[in-house]
């Protein structure tokens, strides 16, 4: 049984039942977001694909500054065609986030807006699943999921901090579920960089918020993107469609809610704590098995 969610007669996202039970419609209240965000100047990274792609158009009928940033220029460029025929005004600049000299550019042209800053979502990232026997020779896995996971926002983050300030704005993370529960073999690389931005992003909340910037992490499951294609194994996984999520972001953005978790989550941590030697082993039996 799938069960098909529409709006003004698109789909918008398609869930088997088990998904529609896991992922539960989100209310939003366009009234309240168009009030809150009315004029404001927002930011969003890893824009060209995905839950940032999504967002955008979620966002296109508000009055609003949208500064669109990814890599995929052409794509930055169709997308600022179809939204700005609506309401929202669109820049969109293409960065590789991974390149510190590129971010700094960015940097540049933000700093130089007559309004500033009031909004960034951190969306931007990038997900290797590799065993650690096929790593040995791949140390720029490492380095290029910190760069683009951890360094990328921590150095927006920095230069950005006295404009959301003056604002009173706010920073949203999209970052994930793993972070919160035992480390899963095989995607050391990806955890520890989320983990990594996870941890300072905690760590300087308190900081922020004394600043009147609000702070908000959304921590998601599987989510139907281009990340996720590689691996076979999550094609039958029941996962978020990116509009689903692409709500619940707009909604963080007048409800300023620190934290966004599926409501199952608390099940997920309580069997990460409970049963972590049982998982431990278990997973190093099923390891030595696939080596054979």
């Amino acid at each position: 049984m799938n069960i098909v969610i529409r709006q003004e007669g698109v789909v918008m996202h398609n869930y088997s039942l088990r998904e529609f039970l896991l992922f539960p419609p989100v209310y939003l209240n366009v009234k309240k977001l168009r009030s809150e965000l009315q004029g404001k100047t927002v930011l969003i990274t890893g824009a060209s694909f995905g839950i940032g792609e999504k967002l955008a158009y979620l966002l296109a009928d508000m009055n609003i500054h949208l500064i669109l940033v990814a890599r995929t220029e052409e794509k930055l460029l169709t997308m600022k065609r179809e939204i700005e025929e609506k309401a929202a005004k669109v820049s969109v600049y293409s960065a590789d986030l991974r390149k510190p000299e590129e971010i700094k550019e960015l940097l540049t042209f933000i700093h130089q807006l007559p309004d500033g800053l009031d909004l960034l979502v951190s969306n931007a990232g990038i997900s290797i699943r590799r065993s650690i026997s096929h790593s040995l020779d791949r140390y720029h896995d490492f380095t290029r999921t910190m760069a683009i996971n951890y360094f990328a926002p921590v150095q927006l983050l920095l230069s950005l901090i006295p404009l959301l300030e003056k604002n009173k704005g706010q920073v949203i993370n999209i970052s994930t579920i793993n972070v919160l529960l035992i480390p899963f073999p095989y995607w050391a690389a990806y955890q520890a960089s989320k983990t990594a931005f996870d941890t300072w992003f905690r760590s300087v909340e308190p900081e922020l918020n004394a600043m009147d910037i609000s702070t908000t992490t959304i921590y998601l499951p599987l989510v139907k993107t281009r990340m996720i294609m590689p691996t076979t194994a999550y094609q039958k996984l029941p996962a978020m469609n990116p509009y689903h999520v692409g709500k619940i972001i707009c909604k963080s953005m007048y409800t300023k809610r620190q934290k966004y978790r599926p409501w199952w989550f608390i099940f997920g941590q309580f069997a990460s704590l409970m049963f972590r030697g049982i998982w431990e082993l278990s997973t190093s039996v099923i390891n030595k098995k696939e080596e054979i």
